[in-house]
């Protein structure tokens, strides 16, 4: 009789163990859901919920440029969107549940920007692909950059390979030709904007290397490399401001940032101190998902947005 109720008293401790490990297993799983696979780290249900949702989030922006000595208006705009992204190929993957740990969950950030210098126009795209889980992935894994205009084209490309970037540049113009080389890995300028959208709003404060903007590269005719910068912050009730100086050189960016999520880039600026000047200000922001909007009747979109063309 007492093995009887010895051995019942166990079952009954095993089954309220098992019952408590359940309501925890499946509390855990809430909280860590992973949207897109192996490659999508755990993140809060805020986070999820919002970058997600089968949307990319829309940013218009207008923009004065300075070019040629004379400021120029035009317009920029800022998609920031989730995607599942191959840790070897760089590039998006196709089918991301076929590719067990190549899938790495990335935000990417395409930098669209347009402005006229007397009859002709400028066109110019960068790209950067920041993972998710900066703890596994802590740099960002690829940046390019291509400009169009009415001269030629050039484009410019950073891709991680272990403890440094391979660069490659292609360009139309004899002078800047086509290149090849390696850079120590750093912070990037390009990646600036992501790491903000990720860590809440936050930056690394102080004394830091980056590899500055291959846009102010082309512009300044400066070749690409690893520079000191001190980045600062102030705030105000709603916003976060950021201030990156480079120490050698005069170039400074300036980063304002709404306080609460989902941490919108508000506003920016960027002085070069030889008059190469941007200043970027935030017009409209949807959530869209662009992609499948290729109808005449989605152009309707683009006024929502306040594009200017």
């Amino acid at each position: 009789m007492f093995a009887i109720l010895k051995n019942r008293n166990l079952s009954l401790k095993i089954i309220f163990f098992l019952a408590v490990f359940s309501l925890l297993g499946c509390k855990q799983d809430k909280n860590t859901f992973t949207p897109m696979g192996q490659g999508a780290p755990p993140t809060t249900k805020q986070f999820n919920d919002y970058w997600y949702s089968g949307k990319a989030e829309l940013n218009s922006y207008e923009l004065k440029q300075s070019r040629y000595g004379e400021i120029r208006k035009g317009e920029v705009v800022l998609v920031f969107v989730t995607e599942p992204f191959s840790l070897s190929k760089h590039v998006k993957l196709d089918h991301p549940q076929d590719t067990g740990s190549d899938d790495v969950s990335v935000m990417k950030l395409n930098n669209i920007r347009k402005f006229t210098t007397g009859i002709y126009d400028y066109a110019i795209l960068t790209a950067t692909f920041t993972p998710i889980d900066s703890q596994k992935h802590p740099h960002t894994l690829k940046s390019n950059t291509s400009m169009q205009e009415w001269c030629g084209h050039t484009f410019t490309q950073l891709n991680l390979k272990g403890k440094k970037y391979q660069f490659q540049q292609f360009s139309y113009f004899e002078a800047e030709g086509d290149t090849e080389k390696d850079i120590p890995v750093a912070l990037l300028e390009e990646e600036l904007m992501t790491r903000i959208r990720l860590n809440q709003g936050q930056l690394p404060l102080g004394e830091i290397d980056l590899i500055f903007s291959t846009l102010y590269s082309r512009f300044a005719h400066k070749e690409l490399e690893i520079a000191k910068a001190k980045i600062s912050k102030t705030e105000t009730d709603s916003t976060l401001n950021y201030k990156i100086e480079y120490l050698k050189h005069s170039r400074k960016v300036s980063i304002e940032v709404q306080k609460a999520f989902p941490y919108k880039i508000l506003s920016w600026s960027e002085d070069d101190g030889d008059g190469l000047i941007t200043e970027a200000r935030l017009k409209k922001s949807i959530n869209e998902p662009y992609w499948n909007q290729k109808n005449v009747a989605d152009e309707a979109k683009r006024k929502e947005l306040e594009l200017l063309h």
